[in-house]
């Protein structure tokens, strides 16, 4: 598993790189050239598949005083973890007749008895003859209410009811009672027929519930993973040490490719000193995954594994968490509101890290005289530009109102990462949601999204003007960046594209009405880039 360079260089990296935040080294590119050319020539098995899209790893490491590196790969390919030259699973759970096969047949088996009886022709019939039932039920029923009411209506208005009248009302009232009751008996034993077969369903789910979250912890308990400083832990142990209230990992935890190759490193005593990941294939239709670019490790799976991990490692900060102490500029103030432009890197809002943010340094400024929550909307960190701050509430509500009813007219500048040669202008329509497995991703999403609405006019090739019309986060960011908008991710764009300097993505213009004079403002900051 360990492949030699022909030579060594000067000098090698202090720190370990950061997986969640880097650029990859001279290193990590050499390894990914010889990787590349590996797949170019595999076989078509092989390559049939990872065409369909997979993320691959190298990592660099020095073995017993020589320097190489090892390389992985996410999940499985055609049903395998080994593959030659390519890290084997922290552990390979697809033995044939191994436990974890086993009982995933057995789960297998419950889920077709689940849809055999979900579909049987024995419930079919049943719901059938309990919705005629009701049909009946209620024809029977109607109907004989419209002979009392004919009864009823022949009977003279002028007249008092004779007692004959009487015994005639209490008669048809009875009998409609006895319609009633014969049929609510009816349905109620049909629908005891449909209970019975849906309680079996449901017990059969409950043991497939079952079954399945004890093979799954079982699994997780097989994955032993070792750090740095030579400690063991299996992953629920791991998890449930970086959030109790989550200590069940995802499912897929421990088979991406940066913990596979971190485990055969420790366990082959090599010492790690750099790692990059790529993908390669074709784009998911949800995700922002593009082929042959480098992305970082993922929050929700490998967060706590990494964490663990590089325990006894210096590995480089993270500068997304670290403390940021720039100066925040202030366009104009009143004593209702006042414009900022906020630096890309920057936060809006306060985060988990001790980073100072808008909200901070403008609460600072004030001292307690301001009345309202200040912020209004928000920017993402990376993005650079302006921002309104209430300094009432009045204001605060007031520019809320304008944001819900989409009186706040924004434009944006962006360069994006590569010459656009489609059309100038045009509106990307693409809906939004969070990727749960991996915030603060976004995907695409067109059963569960929001609607998410982008204008564009393009005024060189690789620059833009981008005017949302909703404000979902990472909109504009995702809808450059996936295949289905411009495809074309915003330079820098380290979620969604390829790390630079920053994210070249700025908000230039704001319109909206003074919360007190009530006349149209225009802000404008043109963009450092």
């Amino acid at each position: 598993m360990f492949h030699k360079f022909a030579s060594f260089p000067d000098t090698l990296p202090t720190k370990f790189n950061n997986p969640f935040y880097y650029e990859p080294d001279q290193l990590c590119l050499k390894a990914v050239d010889e990787v590349r050319n590996w797949i170019e020539n595999a076989d078509a098995e092989f390559r049939s598949e990872i065409e369909q899209g997979k993320m691959f790893g190298v990592l660099i490491v020095e073995n017993k005083k020589e320097l190489g590196f090892i390389a992985g790969y996410s999940g499985q390919i055609c049903g395998r973890s080994d593959w030659k030259g390519y890290v084997p699973a922290v552990f390979d759970y697809l033995q044939p007749n191994g436990y974890f096969k086993q009982h995933e047949a057995e789960i297998s088996s419950i889920n077709k008895e689940i849809t055999s009886r979900e579909n049987s022709v024995e419930k079919r019939n049943a719901i059938k003859e309990l919705q005629s039932t009701c049909n009946e039920a209620k024809l029977e029923t109607e109907k004989y209410k419209g002979y009392i009411k004919e009864v009823k209506s022949e009977r003279p208005e002028d007249k008092p009811l004779t007692q004959e009248m009487i015994h005639q009302s209490q008669f048809m009232k009875a009998e409609l009672h006895r319609i009633k009751k014969r049929y609510s008996s009816l349905i109620a034993e049909k629908q005891t027929i449909v209970d019975n077969i849906n309680n079996e369903i449901n017990i059969l789910k409950q043991q497939r519930r079952q079954k399945s979250d004890y093979l799954q912890r079982w699994l997780f308990k097989q994955f032993i993973m070792q750090n740095a400083n030579g400690e063991q832990k299996d992953l629920i142990d791991i998890f449930y040490n970086y959030n109790e209230l989550h200590a069940i990992p995802p499912a897929g935890s421990g088979e991406c490719c940066e913990p596979k190759m971190l485990q055969y490193a420790f366990s082959h005593n090599m010492r790690p000193i750099s790692m990059a990941m790529f993908w390669w294939g074709k784009s998911p239709k949800e995700e922002i995954r593009h082929h042959l670019h480098f992305y970082p490790a993922c929050n929700n799976k490998c967060k706590p594994i990494l964490n663990w991990m590089l325990q006894g490692i210096d590995v480089e900060p993270n500068s997304l968490d670290s403390e940021d102490s720039r100066t925040l500029e202030i366009i104009y103030e009143d004593e209702d509101i006042a414009i900022v432009n906020k630096p890309a890197g920057m936060l809006s809002v306060p985060g988990k890290s001790n980073r100072q943010s808008v909200y901070s340094i403008m609460r600072s400024r004030y001292k307690g005289n301001a009345d309202s929550p200040l912020i209004v909307h928000r920017l993402d960190m990376a993005t650079s530009g302006l921002l309104i701050i209430a300094r009432t509430m009045n204001a605060y509500l007031d520019i809320q109102r304008q944001f819900k009813q989409h009186k706040v007219h924004k434009k944006y500048v962006a360069c994006l990462s590569t010459p656009h040669t489609n059309d100038k202008d045009g509106t990307i329509s693409l809906p939004l949601r969070p990727d749960i497995n991996d915030r603060p991703r976004q995907l695409v999403d067109y059963i569960n999204g929001k609607e998410a609405i982008t204008k564009y006019h393009f005024t060189d090739t690789d620059r833009v003007e981008l005017y949302p019309q909703t404000g979902r986060t990472h909109q504009l960011r995702m809808h450059c960046a996936h295949n289905e908008g411009l495809a074309n991710p915003i330079k820098g764009d380290e979620l969604y594209g390829k790390k630079d300097k920053r994210l070249y993505l700025h908000a230039e213009e704001l319109t909206f009405i003074h919360p007190t004079t009530k006349k149209e403002v225009t802000f404008f900051y043109k963009a450092e880039f």
